[in-house]
């Protein structure tokens, strides 16, 4: 009961100063009322105020005193320094202001490449010189990698009074900071790069496509397991580009098949004499044919590559088939029959397949347009394409056809529609992420024939000396012939039958079974229907 009753007496205690307080603080606020003549809720305000900012000088003052106390207390300079802004250099109280270059940092501050604190060390820097311009190679500042300036290469161009064409970035493999810049002293492919020799083409790593800006050659790496799609307005160079292509694919490539499908008729004339399959046409009808034909083919493959692997063999090793179509686009249109209209439908869906689903099989398509518009070429088509190439295109939508229709989200991307339409075979080469700025090799006639006559000969020779095919095509090449009829080759080879139907059936099958063909000098066969025959033995 004693100690209840004392907690009583303390309430009443604290009550009553509390009464006091309010009292004491009422009076206070009436005299200043009274004193400034305002009125009560002004008056409640100003003292609350004055207050708080009163209360917060005192906890400043004791926290400042119990700092000094205890020797915690620190310069007011550590107080407000912060830490290092990410990607920026710490500076060092010690260090020697460090010289900067010039124009580099320049350019890349105002392009944002770099903060507006960094700089390019004037020591780091080394410009060399090439035969189409000025090589800047430096380092950027830590936390910047190469990256950085390949994101703002067009704007980097600009501070350079350049345009995006006139710029391209080489990164180091040693160094992620370190960037090698160049610059064109004109604009690119001014002047025509020479023609490359065998040599070159066959010591390059890939297939070589074209000139680089700087004159070296560039291409892709490979042809096994990639497609790859060509666009390009009309009168722009992609027939003399592809000729280029081929006639290095047949220097550099290998032992290889090609299917020509020609829809300009001639302009890809030149190969036929190596060609399995060559065919002039622009008939819908003709390339589904042909892509059937392909289709067949990788499906046979497959089959020996799952028996290899359900029997644990190695699996086996195909010769590489390239499938070459000029002026694509025409063989997609849809007539307008319903008949007409669900074959472009299937063409288009065994297409697909055909690039998607055969390149395991060592089947690659490259298909060209001079039409790269929206619906040129379906889309289901064009997405499976690894490789692409546009040439001279009007705008920038028509650039995300040929291109892929992020193309312009990728690291510095060329716009073909900035491209200088008189300079003819110019092009971007978009291939593994990255863009280059080519112009594609212009070979003479001569040369290319050259290389044809030169691969059709080797074809031949693989063969055994014994083997009658063999015969038969040295038999005609030593006559100079293109054609020979069965009378005449038949007795040639050892066939003596007499009755022409037998004997046409035994030199057939003597032969292994080339098609025959009949003009008016009787039935018999074209050399170049055995070269292509004898190419595509053991396919």
């Amino acid at each position: 009961m004693g100690k209840k009753k004392q907690q009583e007496e303390e309430l009443s205690a604290q009550a009553a100063g509390a009464i006091g307080t309010l009292a004491i603080a009422f009076g206070v606020l009436a005299a200043i009322k009274d004193k400034l003549g305002l009125s009560w809720p002004v008056t409640a305000l100003l003292t609350a105020g004055t207050l708080v900012v009163l209360g917060y000088a005192a906890w400043k003052a004791k926290t400042a005193l119990q700092q000094l106390r205890s020797g915690r207390a620190q310069p007011s300079a550590a107080l407000k320094q912060e830490a290092p802004a990410g990607g920026l250099e710490e500076p060092q109280a010690d260090a020697e202001p460090v010289a900067a270059h010039p124009e580099l940092t320049a350019a890349l501050r105002t392009a944002s490449v770099i903060g507006d604190n960094q700089v390019i060390r004037a020591d780091e820097v080394t410009i060399g010189s090439v035969q189409t311009g000025d090589v800047y190679d430096f380092l950027v500042p830590k936390g910047r990698t190469y990256e950085d300036v390949e994101k703002r290469l067009g704007t980097v161009a600009g501070m350079f009074g350049v345009t995006r064409l006139h710029m391209t970035l080489e990164r180091s493999r040693d160094n992620e900071r370190r960037v090698k810049l160049l610059k064109l002293h004109e604009p690119p492919f001014t002047r025509p790069f020479p023609a490359p020799t065998r040599r070159e083409i066959e010591t390059f790593a890939g297939v070589p496509l074209g000139h680089d800006v700087t004159g070296q050659l560039a291409g892709v790496p490979t042809l096994d397991k990639a497609s790859l799609l060509v666009a390009g307005m009309t009168q722009m160079g992609k027939t003399t580009l592809i000729n280029g292509f081929i006639t290095c694919l047949m220097i550099a490539y290998g032992e290889f098949e090609l299917y020509l499908l020609d829809g300009k008729f001639c302009g890809l004339t030149r190969f036929e004499p190596y060609a399995t399959r060559y065919e002039s046409s622009d008939d819908p009808a003709v390339f589904w044919d042909m892509v059937q034909e392909l289709n067949a083919r990788s499906d046979r493959r497959y089959k020996k590559i799952t028996e290899a692997i359900r029997t644990r063999q190695p699996v086996p090793k195909f010769k590489p088939v390239i499938f070459i179509v000029d002026e694509a686009a025409d063989f997609f249109a849809p007539g307008a029959t319903n008949e007409e209209k669900d074959q472009a439908k299937q063409i288009a869906e065994d297409t697909r397949s055909l690039v998607s689903k055969s390149l395991e099989s060592g089947i690659s398509t490259v298909l060209m347009t001079q039409r790269p518009s929206t619906n040129a070429i379906p889309v289901k088509v064009r997405d499976q394409f690894l490789y692409r190439l546009c040439l001279y295109v009007a705008s920038a939508g028509t650039a995300k056809v040929a291109l892929g229709d992020t193309y312009f989200e990728t690291v510095a991307p060329i716009n073909p529609a900035l491209l200088d339409a008189e300079i003819k075979g110019q092009a971007v080469l978009f291939a593994n992420g990255r863009s280059t700025l080519i112009r594609g090799f212009n070979f003479t006639d001569e040369f290319i024939w050259s290389v044809v006559d030169e691969k059709a000969a080797k074809q031949v020779e693989t063969l055994p000396e014994k083997n009658p095919l063999r015969q038969a095509i040295e038999l005609m090449q030593s006559k100079g012939v293109d054609f020979m009829t069965t009378p005449d080759m038949a007795p040639a080879l050892g066939i003596l039958e007499d009755d022409p139907t037998k004997r046409g059936k035994k030199l057939n099958e003597f032969l292994g079974g080339p098609p025959t063909c009949k003009n008016s000098q009787g039935r018999g066969y074209l050399l170049d229907d055995l070269l292509a025959f004898a190419r595509g033995i053991g396919s």
